[in-house]
């Protein structure tokens, strides 16, 4: 036993969390290593405090806390010390190296799937800043604190079964009944809970739904260009594949193949276009889904960024004889990190879906599930949406103006709102060079060549999203944008290199 100084103490600057959390991951950290022994004495929260330039009384929190969870124990006047109980460092050596990796994975690996690139965000982009970053949450419009509420509400006695038990297969009751009765209406449509899946946002939705209808002898048809994530899950599927290009109303039903069993589309803001598809063209894809018996794969995930106009029906809205499946998502009205979204489709396939996320997953977990359903039925869901529809209103206004001010050209523009514009570039300009030059300048778009098809590359192409930068700052960043263009279109373009990170 030995009594540890206050002096082997030290706060980090960078310690993601508060004084007294800090203090007891010191502590704990301290106790799993071996670093501090059962029945060592810690220093008093005086001492400790004075030494750190804290406030005694979060010392005192936070040993209050360490004496709970059986870190330590108090000795009446005497202070504090580990526990006799607390957790132990393993009786093994964790220092020695592991043994030499002999095994050769290239032949190991049975399938490979870190072959597929997904778009490139750097991972400090909200040090840039001119970030025209699609996708991502700006912190100014997300209501933390009644989220924060809903969050404590949902991890209360009376929510504790929400909160620990293993649902099987089944979803929380209370965020499915608000699925049924205020977000599926307003597209449309009628379901029941047999006919809905709570799925960790729409691209697991679209790879449940690609497992389940497609085998190596069948044919999918999707939009060129696409969400890349939804190309590389029906690679992973071995299925035959059909690209449709689409035009400034989105998929063309006529240019679909009659071999063809399931389409997946993106019908009220085609990924990445924007392009909405008409009443008719909606209509006429449903009847040659009868005529030709495939499935139709509606994936709606940015229905409620819909500021500009009403939007247009769901196509499963439409459905007369259940070939739509349709995929929704919080992930853009709430925050990406949520990762929730859901299935809606015919009870036979959502039986077979929720078989199959049961050997996954077995279902998202439980608190998150409740804090969205009391988020979502007290309110607060209906403000965040008005909220973010008069931001984003302000500032595709802005943007617009300062693209047409520029005189930059767009390549689709969407009729009904959404968070982003599809741009082009001069002819000779290439968008992954335009991406590159601006970094320098603080500025971050997305080049366009991952949407398109391997065999029809396509660098011409990018998008500009709104999502994440303030209205005041889009003419500058627009600015810096036509000067980089200009640069490129009259001097040797510059060579392409990996992004490094930027500090502003």
């Amino acid at each position: 036993m030995a009594t540890i100084s206050e002096q082997t103490f030290f706060l980090d600057p960078d310690f993601e969390g508060t004084l007294q959390q800090q203090l007891q991951h010191m502590v704990t950290s301290a106790i799993l290593s071996g670093r501090l022994k059962p029945g060592d004495k810690l220093p008093s929260s005086r001492k400790l405090a004075a030494h750190l330039g804290i406030s005694r009384i979060t010392v005192t929190l936070a040993y209050t806390e360490l004496l709970a969870n059986d870190y330590l124990t108090s000795r009446g006047r005497s202070g504090y010390y580990v526990s006799l109980s607390a957790p132990r460092p393993p009786a093994f050596d964790l220092t020695r190296g592991g043994s030499e990796d002999s095994v050769d994975w290239s032949r190991a690996l049975g399938q490979k799937f870190s072959t597929y690139a997904p778009l490139h965000r750097p991972p400090d982009w909200r040090r840039y800043p001119y970030p025209f970053i699609y996708g991502q949450t700006d912190p100014t419009l997300f209501d933390h604190r009644n989220w924060r509420v809903c969050a404590m509400q949902a991890l209360g006695q009376r929510d504790f079964e929400a909160l620990t038990a293993d649902y099987y297969e089944r979803d929380d009751p209370k965020l499915v009944e608000y699925i049924l009765r205020h977000i599926l209406p307003r597209r449309g449509i009628t379901a029941r809970p047999e006919e809905v899946l709570v799925t960790l946002g729409a691209q697991n939705a679209l790879w449940i739904t690609a497992q389940i209808l497609l085998t190596q002898r069948r044919l999918a048809a999707f939009e060129n260009p696409c969400y890349p994530g939804l190309r590389e899950i029906l690679n992973q599927t071995r299925c035959k594949t059909l690209a449709v290009d689409v035009d400034t109303d989105g998929l063309d039903p006529t240019a679909l193949s009659g071999e063809v069993d399931a389409v997946f589309t993106t019908p009220s803001h085609q990924c990445p276009t924007n392009a909405t598809l008409p009443l008719e063209r909606r209509r006429a894809l449903l009847d040659r889904a009868e005529a030709d018996n495939f499935l139709v794969v509606e994936d709606d995930y940015e229905f409620e960024m819909s500021f500009l106009d009403t939007p247009s029906p769901a196509l499963k809205s439409l459905d007369r004889h259940g070939r739509v499946i349709y995929i929704g998502s919080f992930s853009k009205s709430l925050f990406p990190g949520l990762r929730l979204g859901y299935l809606v489709g015919s009870e036979p396939f959502i039986r077979e879906a929720r078989a199959l996320r049961a050997l996954v997953l077995r279902h998202p977990p439980g608190h998150l599930q409740r804090t969205a359903a009391y988020f979502l039925s007290l309110g607060h869901y209906d403000s965040q949406i008005k909220r973010m529809g008069l931001a984003y209103g302000e500032r595709r206004a802005v943007m617009d103006q300062a693209i047409r001010a520029h005189g930059l050209t767009m390549a689709g523009d969407a009729q009904f709102g959404g968070s982003s514009f599809w741009m082009t570039t001069p002819q000779g300009v290439s968008s992954s060079a335009l991406a590159d030059a601006l970094l320098d300048h603080g500025v971050l778009i997305e080049p366009g060549r991952a949407f398109f098809a391997p065999d029809a590359p396509d660098d011409r192409h990018y998008r500009l999203a709104y999502s994440s930068i303030p209205a005041d700052r889009i003419a500058e960043g627009i600015a810096r944008l036509a000067q980089a263009l200009t640069r490129l279109q009259t001097g040797p373009g510059r060579p392409h290199r990996t992004p490094a990170p930027m500090s502003f």
